[in-house]
C-alpha cells in the first residue's frame, strides 16, 4: 500500500493508496493536484499532499460571513498571482470564502486591493479590553514638577517629550522636549478653549496640538518623534491598531452635521466608499470618558444596535458608526403618522428594539438612556439601539442634572441605582412615544410633576388607537418595584405574538439575519 508522499501526516495516511488519497483529498480538502508551484488549492507533483498544505485550516474551522473584520497575523509582502499582499496587523474585510480550500476572498481596509489569502493567516478583530489605564494621551504626566520632567525624559534623545501641568501658571501646560541633550519647556497657554505655544498657532485640545507638532516642528526646536508614557499608562492608539479598530483618517471624507449634542457634533461621511455616521468628541476629557465607552463597544454585534465600525484619533476623537439613513425613530413618526405608519410597523419596530435590549442584557450591559430619539431606522426600516455603550460619559460629574427624568426609572432618579429593570421602564416610555407617533411624554407635565406624580401611582394614558395589549406591556414596564418589572426576552416574546396576525411583508427589503449579525462592516 503506498502513503501520499508526506509520511510525517499522520499514520493513518498510509492505510490507503495513492488513488484513495487523492480522492480524500480532492473530495474533503478540495484540492486539485498535478500543477507545478502548488498554491491555495493543489496538490504537488505526481499527486502528492505538500506539507505546507496540511497546514491549512481544517475544513471544521469556523466561516467568516462577507462583511467580517479580520486581522493578519503575519507579514506576506509578496505574493503570488492572485493572493493579497499585507502587514502583520492590517485589518481586511472578507468578501467570500473560497469554497472548501481553507482561502477567503478580501479587501485590504488600507490600500483597497482585493485578493487571496489563507484563513491560517487572519484572525476575527477583537475586542478592545476596557481598562482605566488606556489612555488617548499616555504622554500627559499631569501634575508633575520641571525637575521630574527632566528626570522622566532620560536618557536624552532628539524628540522624545511629554506633557505636564504647568505648576507657576494653573490652567495651562507644559510641552516638555528632550533635544541636545537638553529638555526644553514651552508653556501652552490655555485660554477661551485653545491651546496655544506661539499665540500663532491654536488647538483645540491637547491630542490635536500633539498631532500637528509630530507632524511640523513650527515653533518647537525639533519635530517630537516619540512620546514618553506615564507610569503604567497604555496608549490607546497602539491598543486600538492591534485590535484592528483604528481607521486611517486619509480614507475618511466629511460631510454634514446631522446632529449636534453636549460632546460634539454628529457628521455625515464616507469611509471606503461606504456612507458613515461620525460622531467627533473634541474636549480631551470628554474624548478619554469616550474611549471607555467605546472600548465597552467593540464587544457586541447584534443586526439591531448600531454598529461601531471604528475609531480615529484626530482632532480629539472620531467615532465612526454605520450610516442610518432614515434617522431617529422620532422624526421617523413625526414626518409621517398614522396615514404611512401602520400599527404592524409600529410593532416591528418594538420587537427591533427589544430584540437589541435583550442582547444588551444577555451582556450585562445597562443602556441608561433608552428612548425612541436613540433608535434609528435603517433604509429597509430595521430599528437599531444607538448610544448604548456612550450613555455613561458625563464629562461635568453633573449625573442628576443629565438624565433624561421622564425617561428614567424612580430608582434611578431617587438612588442612581441603574439596572437591566430600569431600561424596562425606559422601554415601557419607549412604547409609548411609538404608539403616540412621536409625542413627548407626559404631556403638559413638568419635570418636577412628574417625579412627584410617579410616587403617587400616575401611569400615563394609553395613546390614541394604541392596541390594549402593547398598553398592558407598557405598564408592566412601569412597575415600582423593579423586580416586578418583565425581562426583554419577556417582552419579545409578547411582542412576537402581536405580530403573528399581521401581514409577514413588514419591511421594504428582508431584514438581517438574526443573532450576532447584520452589522455593516468596512
Amino acid at each position: 500500500m503506498g502513503s501520499c508522499g508526506a509520511s510525517s501526516a499522520g499514520v493513518w495516511w498510509s492505510t490507503y493508496s495513492s488513488q484513495q488519497c487523492r480522492w480524500v483529498v480532492e473530495h474533503i480538502f478540495g484540492l486539485q493536484g498535478g500543477e507545478k508551484g502548488h498554491g491555495p488549492g493543489q496538490l504537488g507533483p505526481g499527486g502528492q499532499l505538500s506539507l505546507s498544505l496540511l497546514m491549512l485550516p481544517s475544513p471544521l474551522q469556523k466561516h467568516w460571513p462577507s462583511g467580517t473584520q479580520c486581522v493578519t497575523k503575519h507579514d506576506h509582502t509578496k505574493p503570488k498571482a492572485q493572493e493579497l499582499a499585507f502587514r502583520k496587523g492590517d485589518v481586511v474585510t472578507i468578501i467570500e470564502a473560497v469554497e472548501g480550500k481553507g482561502w477567503y476572498r478580501a479587501r485590504h481596509n488600507e490600500t483597497g486591493q482585493e485578493g487571496l489569502l489563507a484563513a491560517s493567516a487572519l484572525r476575527e478583530r477583537g475586542a478592545i479590553r476596557v481598562d482605566p489605564k488606556l489612555s488617548l494621551m499616555p504622554w500627559f504626566h499631569g501634575k508633575i514638577s520641571g525637575v521630574e520632567a527632566v528626570q522622566q525624559l532620560q536618557p536624552p534623545e532628539d524628540g522624545l517629550f511629554l506633557v505636564r501641568e504647568s505648576v507657576r501658571h494653573p490652567g495651562d501646560y507644559v510641552l516638555c522636549v528632550s533635544f541636545g541633550k537638553e529638555v526644553i519647556h514651552y508653556r501652552v497657554v490655555h485660554e477661551e478653549n485653545t491651546l496655544s505655544i506661539d499665540s500663532q498657532q491654536y488647538f483645540s485640545n491637547l491630542i490635536d496640538m500633539i498631532e500637528h507638532y509630530m507632524k511640523e516642528q513650527g515653533a518647537i526646536c525639533t519635530k517630537l518623534v516619540k512620546p514618553k508614557p506615564k507610569t503604567g499608562m497604555k496608549s490607546a492608539e497602539e491598543e486600538l491598531a492591534k485590535a484592528g479598530w483604528l481607521l486611517n483618517l486619509q480614507h475618511l471624507t466629511l460631510g454634514e452635521r446631522i446632529g449636534q449634542g453636549e460632546f460634539g457634533d454628529v457628521l455625515r461621511g464616507e469611509y471606503m466608499g461606504q456612507k458613515v455616521a461620525v460622531k467627533n468628541i473634541k474636549c480631551d476629557v470628554t474624548a478619554q470618558a469616550f474611549l471607555t465607552e467605546t472600548a465597552a463597544m467593540t464587544k457586541v454585534r447584534h443586526k439591531n444596535l448600531v454598529c461601531l465600525l471604528g475609531v480615529i484619533l484626530h482632532n480629539g476623537l472620531y467615532i465612526v458608526m454605520e450610516y442610518m439613513s432614515k434617522g431617529n425613530l422620532v422624526n421617523f413618526l413625526r414626518t409621517r403618522g398614522r396615514a404611512l405608519v401602520p400599527t404592524h410597523q409600529l410593532l416591528q419596530f418594538a420587537l427591533d428594539v427589544a430584540q437589541g435590549m435583550d442582547y444588551l442584557e444577555s451582556k450585562k450591559l445597562v443602556h441608561r438612556d433608552l428612548a425612541a430619539r436613540n433608535i434609528l431606522i435603517s433604509e429597509e426600516n430595521v430599528a437599531k439601539v444607538s448610544d448604548f455603550g456612550l450613555a455613561r460619559v458625563n464629562p461635568k460629574g453633573k449625573d442628576a442634572t443629565l438624565l433624561p427624568v421622564k425617561w428614567t426609572a424612580p430608582e434611578a432618579l431617587k438612588h442612581n441605582k441603574f439596572s437591566s429593570k430600569s431600561d424596562v421602564w425606559s422601554y415601557g416610555i419607549l412604547l409609548w412615544e411609538t404608539f403616540s407617533f412621536g409625542r413627548a411624554p407626559y404631556p403638559k407635565l413638568s419635570l418636577k410633576e412628574v417625579t412627584e406624580l410617579l410616587e403617587q401611582g400616575y401611569r400615563m394614558d394609553p395613546p390614541e388607537g394604541c392596541p390594549p395589549a402593547v398598553y398592558a406591556l407598557m405598564k408592566s414596564c412601569w412597575e415600582l418595584e423593579p423586580g416586578k418589572r418583565p425581562s426583554f426576552k419577556k417582552l419579545m416574546e409578547k411582542l412576537q405574538k402581536e405580530l403573528n396576525p399581521a401581514p409577514t411583508q413588514l419591511r421594504s427589503s428582508p431584514p438581517a439575519p438574526h443573532g450576532d449579525a447584520g452589522c455593516s462592516q468596512l
